[in-house]
């Protein structure tokens, strides 16, 4: 069973080393993807007891302390979210992640969001005023068998193409994080993604050991070697040279 917690966080507008400043409206994540680097480290950071996945703290005042921080915070790009989804379920009752959108948009403050709920349509009416916004989805297969293997608690990969499509129709940049890669068919998710995404990003399971008992328990040990990778890889990046996508490759 889920354990909510209601808290008041401190900060909530914090410095990242990807982009400018990281902001997660909940600590923990309902959708509790097998392979999540956060399972590692969140459950130590923030004192539960519970495996990862059943626990959420929900930070109910950070719409306001986003507000005063903001007040003094130097202008950059600011990433929703590093260590949970910003569209989990509870976003429905709680709209932090909304509410916290709204207070950047107030002060214009350039947005990254990464998403595999089909709930970020809800705030298109906001994407739509931002001068600078990236909105993503994390997409790491064409194959739904598979992504409800690893992420069974995500939106189903059809949805997520769709979404994507419908935020990229109003205008929106867009992109597609392709990690970890996940078996499936390379050519056809490129396909899928034509006219969806203006930048598709590329990733390998990272912390690999961690999750390997998984992968053999589904007798997907080979998609877990080194040439599993590099061929995946490979065939991504041929297929978007060809319809000459942009791409970046993180490994």
């Amino acid at each position: 069973m889920l354990k909510i917690t209601e808290v008041k966080a401190k900060s909530i507008l914090n410095k990242s080393k990807i982009f400018d400043y990281c902001l997660n409206p909940y600590t923990g994540c309902q959708i509790n993807c097998a392979y999540c680097y956060a399972r590692l480290f969140m459950r130590r950071y923030s004192g539960h007891k519970e495996p990862w996945g059943e626990f959420v703290d929900v930070k109910i005042n950070a719409p306001e302390l986003l507000k005063k921080q903001l007040e003094r915070a130097t202008k950059g790009t600011v990433w929703i979210s590093s260590v949970c989804d910003p569209y989990q379920p509870l976003e429905v009752k709680y709209k932090l992640t909304r509410q916290c959108l709204q207070e950047l948009l107030k002060k214009q403050f350039p947005v990254n969001i990464q998403t595999k709920s089909v709930l970020a349509l809800r705030d298109l009416d906001l994407f739509q005023e931002f001068d600078e916004i990236e909105v993503g989805f994390t997409i790491t297969t064409d194959d739904e068998k598979t992504a409800k293997l690893f992420e069974s608690r995500a939106a189903p990969v059809e949805e997520r193409l769709i979404a994507l499509e419908k935020i990229h129709s109003k205008g929106v940049k867009t992109f597609a994080f392709i990690g970890p890669l996940l078996p499936g068919n390379p050519e056809n998710l490129i396909d899928r993604l034509e006219g969806k995404a203006d930048k598709v990003y590329i990733d390998k399971m990272n912390y690999l050991s961690t999750i390997s008992g998984f992968y053999y328990r589904q007798n997907l040990k080979r998609a877990t070697t080194d040439d599993f990778f590099r061929n995946y890889k490979e065939r991504l990046m041929k297929e978007l040279n060809k319809r000459k996508m942009k791409f970046e490759d993180l490994f």
